[in-house]
């Protein structure tokens, strides 16, 4: 993983990170986000993955059903956000559209991905923090501006 501190005013940052072949990319996103105390950010992402996982998240179980993606896909769009949880870290909050070969997509809450070639990250970090608290009627933790 690479990164860089690209813009910096008045308590906002921009970082382009760019991870390698082989990253778990939501681990390694939220490495990230820990080591420069982001907690308070959006971020967007582009690149590719081996195989990957997003989840569909069923209130009635209050938990993610993954949905496994076992092959070479494009990471058309992941937007998410970053905040402070419950536990003083960053909790790192994701979805993605991915792209398969034959131009079919798959959807939902992204819970791993291991990068192949390379994901394009950029972050951009608000001068406030965010707190994401756990909603135990939800089972799931929300952000509580």
């Amino acid at each position: 993983m690479k990164s860089r501190l690209v813009w910096e005013q008045s308590g906002e940052r921009t970082f382009v990170v760019v991870l390698d072949a082989g990253d778990e990319a939501f681990a390694a996103i939220t490495e990230f986000a820990d080591k420069n105390r982001l907690g308070g950010a959006s971020l967007s992402a582009i690149g590719a993955f081996a195989r990957a996982t997003v989840g569909w998240f069923d209130l009635r179980s209050k938990t993610y059903r993954p949905i496994e993606i076992d092959e070479q896909c494009e990471g058309l769009t992941l937007l998410g956000d970053i905040a402070v949880g419950d536990d003083g870290r960053a909790s790192v909050h994701l979805h993605a559209v991915l792209g398969l070969r034959d131009g079919s997509t798959r959807g939902g809450h992204f819970l791993k991905g291991i990068v192949r070639p390379t994901l394009e990250v950029t972050i951009v970090e608000t001068p406030v923090q965010l707190r994401r608290r756990k909603q135990p009627g939800l089972g799931i933790a929300l952000i509580q501006p």
